[in-house]
């Protein structure tokens, strides 16, 4: 797993074998970053959360290219420490690192976000509610984008907040869009 650019650009972290998660594709991540820099303005230190966390490596490359903050949300107790090994060699004081169940976390999270990702595995059967529980608990800030990462059998595109989708290879995205005022 590497970081592609910012202030850890070049750094390279082993993801042990043993690992369940698999690593959004440099080539994925480097895409999906491309289209961010349409939608974010890393230097206005946007504040990110990243559910499913996994390896740490959407969480890291956010950290890396300037975000003000970065919520990371990881179950599995082998990814959590991983994650936090990573946190601590980088010593980024702007890591939130919970080991928690991601839809435990979206039921109680009282704050917003200008960018929410979400990588979760692909046969999760609650993947397409993803998107709904992000808006019905209103936790992106008014015109925030939220990213779900699915595989290829996954429609999102009547979703009423739903703005386009990406693929690469068998990685796929889908972007939506918080409105930009309440009274829209």
């Amino acid at each position: 797993m590497r970081v592609i650019t910012g202030i850890y650009k070049g750094r390279h972290f082993d993801v042990p074998r043993s690992f369940k998660a698999r690593p959004t594709t440099d080539f994925a991540k480097e895409n999906l970053f491309n289209v961010l820099n349409g939608y974010l303005d890393f230097e206005e230190e946007p504040e990110a959360l990243d559910l499913f966390a996994g390896t740490g490596s959407i969480t890291i490359e956010l950290l890396s290219r300037g975000c003000g903050k970065v919520v990371s949300v990881e179950r599995d107790a082998q990814h959590f420490r991983f994650i936090s090994q990573i946190i601590d060699t980088l010593k980024a004081p702007n890591c939130h690192l919970l080991r928690a169940d991601v839809f435990r976390y979206l039921d109680r999270c009282n704050e917003q976000f200008d960018f929410i990702f979400a990588d979760p595995p692909y046969a999760l059967k609650e993947l397409e509610e993803l998107p709904d529980l992000v808006f019905r608990h209103n936790l992106l800030k008014p015109d925030g984008l939220f990213v779900l990462e699915h595989g290829k059998t996954n429609d999102f595109s009547t979703h009423p907040s739903f703005k386009e989708h990406r693929a690469y290879g068998s990685v796929n995205f889908s972007f939506f869009k918080a409105k930009e005022t309440a009274s829209e």
